[in-house]
Parts: structure tokens; C-alpha cells; sequence
């Protein structure tokens, strides 16, 4: 496997103006990914950066490091992955569909960090071709988080590789247990510090233009709100949470929080109906 080295992380502002530029196939068919990893070898954790997330996600600094806030390392590398050549499809129109999260020790701020983002597989849906992206971290030469992305490109015929499966399934006996507000301004006020500006979640006229009534949620922000919500009051050290991405939280919206005690979940419509998202918490 390829690997590219970058001093620092690439300016958020400028891979998301290559990105609105890039010139690809929306629906090329590809036989794998090029194998390719991106690489920052010493990223700093930054407290007030922390902060503004935990802000923007509703997080106590009681929990300390969320096990989902890495993955806002990772995104400047997810973005150079998308306007290379090793990406086959433009990132516009590319569905989030599921986000696997694996940690295996807590993060401290101050911590000194290399940060890795590697091409990973493709998967056949019926709507089209999923590929993954592999993310981790690692903290004195160990590796301390890894995530897994699964991306669905829509329109791709005779997709390949394995078929498609939920690792999630419906059948869980939930109970509501929080309900919040997405309020409209959200997707702008996560849009910053995570470096998602996306237009389809930042005002509702630059959504339309993507097919949507109004502008949407981040999928990793309704993860976030809802993990704030389940993650216990002080910091963990190993953990999983999974997600799948259902139907988009309109902006603005009202949101159900629905969990069981074995750490499956939903979030729901308000009418607790409609799931966005289906989840599985695991700790220790």
C-alpha cells in the first residue's frame, strides 16, 4: 500500500473548493480501490477545539474525550482521499451510510498523535457501490482508535464485491429515554468545527439545490447528540459504537432518543416513528 506523508493537515476551505471542482464519474464502476493511505504523523489534541465540539454536541466535560471526536482528526484526510486520484467518484452525492467506531484507550488532551486514512473495500448495495475508508490513530506507536466508514456511491451499476448486510438489526426492544431540538442554524455551527460544509446542511436554498426541502443534519452530529446522551458521565476507556445512517433529520427538526439496556438504539422522529439513525453502544 501507497503511503503520503503530509506535514500538516490540508486547509479545510481549499480541498472543499477542489471537491466542489473535481471532475469525476459519478457512477464509474471500479474493480477495488486503489490502496492508498494518507498519513499525519503528529497531530496535537487540542483542548479548544474539544471544547467547541463538546459545545456544538452536547458533551460534558466530565466525559472527557468522546470516543466519536477522533474522527474530526481524520476528516482533513478523508477529504484529500476524495479529491486524489485514488477516489473513483466525486464526494458530492456520496451517502454516508455507516460508521463503526472501535476504541481501545482514552484520548487526553495534549495527547501527540499520528493519524492514518487507508482505502478499504467495496461492497454491493442494490442502489449502487459502497466502499469503505479505515481510520486510526495511534498514540506512542499503539493503536488507540479505529474507525471504519461505509460510503454509498448511488447509480453505480453491477456494483462489487460481497453483498450488503445490515449489522443492525430492528428488532430491538427500545424505550424512549431523551428527545432534543436540531435547531436550524446546527448544521452551519458543526459545518465549522468539524470542517463538513457540505451545502446541502448549511442553509435550506443551498439544500434545495441538492434535492432536499430543507437542509439536513450531519449524520456524525446526530451520532454525537445521541451519544452524549447514552455515554456514561465520566471518561471510557474501551469501547464500540456503530451506527447506521437511515433517513435525514430535517433542519430544523425534533428528535426521539430510544435505547434498551443491552446499549442498542435509534434516533427517531419526534413522533418516535421514523429512525435516522440505528446504533449499538458497547463499553469495556
Amino acid at each position: 500500500m501507497q503511503t503520503i506523508k503530509l506535514a500538516r493537515p490540508p486547509s479545510a476551505l481549499k480541498s472543499g473548493i477542489q471537491l466542489l471542482l473535481a471532475r469525476k464519474p459519478s457512477t464509474g464502476r471500479v474493480n477495488s480501490l486503489a490502496p492508498v493511505s494518507y498519513r499525519l504523523p503528529c497531530v496535537t489534541l487540542d483542548s479548544g477545539h474539544l471544547e467547541r465540539y463538546r459545545q456544538v454536541c452536547g458533551f460534558s466535560a466530565a466525559q472527557g474525550v468522546p470516543l466519536i471526536y477522533p474522527q474530526l482528526l481524520t476528516a482533513p484526510l478523508v477529504l484529500q482521499w476524495f479529491i486524489s486520484p485514488e477516489c473513483p467518484w466525486p464526494a458530492l452525492g456520496t451517502v454516508h451510510l455507516a460508521n463503526q467506531i472501535e476504541q481501545y484507550a482514552a484520548l487526553q488532551c495534549g495527547d501527540q498523535l499520528r493519524v492514518e486514512v487507508a482505502s478499504g473495500e467495496l461492497i454491493a448495495h442494490p442502489k449502487g457501490q459502497v466502499f469503505t475508508l479505515v481510520q486510526r490513530i495511534y498514540r506512542d506507536q499503539a493503536l488507540v482508535w479505529e474507525a471504519t466508514q461505509s460510503l454509498l456511491r448511488v447509480g453505480v451499476r453491477e456494483p462489487c464485491g460481497a453483498a450488503y448486510r445490515s449489522a443492525l438489526g430492528a428488532d430491538a426492544m427500545l424505550s424512549q429515554c431523551a428527545e432534543f431540538d436540531a435547531p436550524t442554524a446546527i448544521g452551519r455551527r458543526y459545518g465549522v468545527v468539524s470542517g463538513d460544509l457540505n451545502p446541502i446542511h448549511l442553509t435550506a436554498l443551498s439544500a434545495k439545490l441538492f434535492g432536499f426541502k430543507r437542509a439536513i443534519a450531519h449524520g456524525m452530529w446526530t451520532k454525537a447528540r445521541a451519544l452524549a446522551l447514552l455515554l456514561p458521565q465520566q471518561p471510557v476507556d474501551v469501547a464500540t459504537a456503530s451506527v447506521e445512517f437511515k433517513r435525514p433529520l430535517l433542519l430544523p427538526g425534533r428528535a426521539t432518543l430510544w435505547s434498551s439496556d443491552s446499549g442498542d438504539f435509534e434516533l427517531r422522529d419526534s413522533a418516535g416513528q421514523t429512525p435516522h439513525l440505528r446504533g449499538r453502544l458497547r463499553l469495556g
